[in-house]
């Protein structure tokens, strides 16, 4: 069962914007697909617990807070 995170697709994408990234650059970060991706950054796959870490490390962000369990960015 996939459960859609808005929270969780919509931080992804305003920290890579912030960051100035594209979505092929996140995509050879996860070395994954460009549309495998993009259907992270839509909400349409549930990401891997190791991709949500290497995501929050790039990121500089807590795992909590890319999940919209927590509004803090940093890591405490």
């Amino acid at each position: 069962m996939n459960v859609i995170m808005p929270i969780f697709s919509a931080r992804l994408k305003e920290l890579r914007k912030e960051k100035k990234r594209t979505q092929k650059d996140m995509a050879e970060l996860l070395n994954c697909t460009d549309r495998h991706y993009q259907r992270i950054e839509y909400g349409q796959i549930n990401v891997p617990s190791l991709d949500l870490v290497t995501l929050a490390d790039y990121f500089d962000v807590s795992a909590d807070y890319l999940l919209g369990l927590d509004d803090h960015r940093k890591r405490r």
